[in-house]
């Protein structure tokens, strides 16, 4: 194992946030403005990737509605007075203070010692050992997941159009998708209206041959917008075509299809699995104060149980002064949390009042397509248009950088006037010998095995 290296003249405060995400990249911001200016001071950011992703767009970029590049910022370009060090972080050592990262192609270990330490690991997919669900669903956290998902489906209206036996053109092009939250509903009509609008290029198949499902263990979709929201959208989903399916949850995957516990079984050769999430399994390693997996943390995101140690967004379990409920797990709270964590680490290095985090949320929205969408802001109810206009507007400002704001804002625009691409985003390379055709593998599968790490 490398050890990172000591600290630089004059450095006595070194700083470390573990993750890259919401939470990790507000706090370094805030930090960024304040004590990363000082001389005595180093901060550290580790992420495993260089960039840091807006994930309430991740379903635009796989209904092709918006470039791939867009959603996405390098965090080097954010962050000009904090280190960025790129590697997947493999364990926190509370006694000597290390966080043991792998970097690098051959996955070389270092330890980088902290004297502050902000963990913001995020979740990680739970597959809840069903059988078969690992092997066959396809993930929706990562841009990695759109790009791959975007390929998926064009990859089955591909081989859908030269398929001649009914059955397997119909499984071909039935999506199930596992969750009725926001990511999963946003997913699945995006999605459709993708799979919809790409049918004039395909002459072989037809309308009938489609089908999208949503499988929701609830009995209403969109349960955190409240009952009528969640009728309303419903309602609309149905009336375009999208079948739900509410009350049971995925069972089992095979090649065959989707089995639900209700005994039902669909044939399809595509799941979207959004139905679960579980915190960052490293965390058990900061402390044993956990509350179903996450981070016990008080009002001013302090761990319990570990000295120095801050923890914010998925893998904390943050109190609600007001209800004496937890904090829900959304990007709005973890930006806002970041932004504490770091005023509370300056607090600690230079004194001061720390700032208890005192956030009621300003509300949620989803777009459920065809520019229709659902929102409750400030306890007001929308929905329609409207309700999509504020989603389109609330999301695009707060998309960091002016650059990617004006990209999104044309990517938008032209949607309006040109049909939806249907080009696959290949990462294949050409392997043979020149002038020999290459054994070159299929783009889906190169996203399996990156799927599965190999």
């Amino acid at each position: 194992m490398n050890q990172d290296h000591g600290p630089a003249p004059g450095v006595r405060h070194r700083i470390v946030i573990a993750g890259g995400g919401f939470g990790g990249l507000y706090a370094a911001l805030e930090l960024e403005k304040t004590v990363a200016r000082d001389a005595d001071v180093e901060i550290t950011l580790i992420s495993k990737d260089n960039f840091f992703l807006f994930t309430p767009m991740l379903h635009e970029v796989a209904a092709s509605d918006i470039d791939l590049t867009h959603i996405v910022s390098p965090i080097r370009a954010l962050l000009r007075r904090i280190r960025f060090f790129q590697g997947e972080v493999l364990g926190i050592d509370m006694p000597s203070r290390t966080v043991r990262v792998a970097h690098g192609f051959e996955g070389d270990e270092h330890a980088l010692s902290y004297d502050y330490l902000i963990v913001a690991l995020g979740s990680v997919t739970n597959f809840h050992g069903l059988p078969g669900l690992e092997q066959h669903a396809v993930t929706m956290k990562t841009l990695g997941d759109a790009i791959h998902l975007r390929n998926r489906v064009i990859a089955h209206l591909e081989e859908a159009d030269g398929e001649e036996i009914a059955s397997r053109r119909s499984q071909l092009l039935t999506i199930v998708v596992a969750g009725g939250g926001f990511a999963g509903i946003e997913t699945a009509a995006s999605l459709f209206d993708f799979v919809l609008d790409s049918l004039r290029f395909y002459r072989n198949v037809s309308r009938d041959d489609v089908r999208m499902i949503v499988v929701h263990s609830g009995t209403l979709i969109l349960p955190e917008l409240g009952p009528e929201l969640g009728r309303y959208a419903q309602q609309k989903l149905s009336e375009r075509g999208i079948q739900i399916i509410t009350g049971t949850r995925v069972a089992g995957v095979s090649d065959a299809g989707v089995m639900l516990a209700s005994g039902l079984q669909i044939p399809t050769s595509l799941l979207i699995w959004t139905a679960g999430t579980s915190p960052n399994p490293l965390l058990t390693s900061v402390t044993s104060e956990l509350s179903a997996g996450r981070l016990m943390v008080n009002e001013y995101l302090e761990v319990k149980g570990a000295d120095r140690v801050w923890a914010l967004g998925d893998c904390a379990a943050v109190p609600n002064l007001h209800t004496g409920m937890l904090q829900p797990p959304t990007a709005q709270h973890a930006l806002r949390e970041g932004r504490v964590a770091a005023r509370n680490v300056r607090a600690a290095i230079r004194g001061g009042s720390k700032a208890a985090f005192d956030f009621g949320g300003l509300g949620q929205l989803a777009a459920i397509g065809k520019r229709t969408g659902v929102a409750r802001i400030f306890g007001v109810r929308f929905s329609g248009f409207v309700a999509w206009w504020l989603w389109r507007t609330v999301y695009l400002l707060k998309l960091p950088r002016f650059e990617k704001k004006l990209r999104v804002a044309l990517d938008w625009t032209l949607d309006l006037f040109f049909s939806k691409d249907i080009v696959q985003f290949l990462t294949v390379r050409e392997t043979g010998m020149a002038g020999h055709p290459s054994d070159a593998m299929p783009e889906h599968a190169v996203g399996e095995r990156a799927a599965a790490g190999q």
